[in-house]
């Protein structure tokens, strides 16, 4: 059955693919993004898979954008039927490093942005008793990582928001929720993450200067040991995650990401067992 798809985050890579893949499929898709005017990759990326894509206005950190958009989705379709929550941003600094403007900024970014998107959608999602807010989290959601922390204490909280929206407003309302954990994509997301460093003081000459350097230079070992997917791979993993009968509440896009979420994932590999534990206890 074809969807209407609110899809955040277009203008570069792994949005752009998940928008592409989703009109392939015969989904009406709202590709949306905070400047109209990066959307030059997105319409060529259209145009080359011969699809056609609604794009629209949405900046995640405005609430008046974003309920802009989805009201005008529902007043032209009448319905959402998925949000995909993509957009996001990198952020590699240490905590000592890191301003606390920085600290809100990435927070309101990679979390804020998914709890106001979801907000604005759930209502009419929950008139229909159907839906699907799949949002795209990352293996730093599960695993702390070095220098991440920031990033991974918003992905973490995506998480947590993620499992505890499964637990009620799934089996109550019939609306679904996943979380996508990708390990790394080879896209403009891990060069924005570098650029970012660069732009907010480059590397510090201090005594955390010699770790990061050594993170630094073993990201081009990880390149080749399978951390790094394209993002059409990763938007296929949303997209069998979409269109599936009984989504997960996670998944992972990669064996490499299998592997080192293992310790965290392997009593509850795709997290409906404790979804519907957490519910049987709290409301069963």
């Amino acid at each position: 059955m074809s969807k209407v798809i609110l899809v955040t985050g277009t203008s570069t890579g792994l949005g752009i693919s998940i928008a592409v893949q989703a009109a392939q499929a015969g989904h009406t898709v709202y590709a949306t993004m905070r400047n109209l005017a990066k959307r030059a990759a997105l319409d060529a990326a259209a145009k080359d898979a011969g699809v056609s894509l609604k794009v629209l206005a949405l900046d995640v950190q405005d609430s008046a954008s974003v309920q802009a958009a989805v009201d005008t989705i529902i007043k032209a379709e009448g319905r959402i039927d998925t949000l995909v929550n993509n957009a996001g941003a990198g952020f590699v600094r240490s905590t000592e490093q890191a301003t606390e403007a920085e600290v809100d900024w990435v927070m309101d970014v990679n979390f804020k942005g998914v709890v106001r998107c979801t907000k604005a959608v759930l209502p009419h999602m929950r008139t229909a008793r159907s839906g699907h807010v799949l949002t795209v989290s990352s293996v730093g959601g599960l695993v702390g990582q070095p220098f991440n922390e920031l990033y991974c204490a918003a992905k973490f909280a995506v998480e947590g928001y993620t499992e505890a929206m499964a637990s009620y407003i799934t089996p109550s309302f019939g609306i679904n929720f996943t979380t996508v954990e990708p390990g790394g994509i080879a896209s403009e997301f891990a060069n924005n993450a570098l650029a970012q460093i660069e732009g907010t003081g480059g590397i510090l000459d201090d005594e955390y200067k010699p770790i990061l350097m050594k993170y630094v230079g073993g990201a081009e070992n990880r390149q080749n040991d399978g951390v790094y997917q394209t993002a059409d791979e990763v938007a296929e993993v949303v997209m069998g995650a979409l269109e599936a009968d009984t989504p997960p509440v996670r998944v992972r896009t990669s064996k490499w990401a299998e592997d080192f979420c293992a310790l965290k994932t392997q009593a509850d590999p795709d997290g409906t067992k404790l979804a519907k534990q957490v519910f049987e206890r709290f409301l069963g």
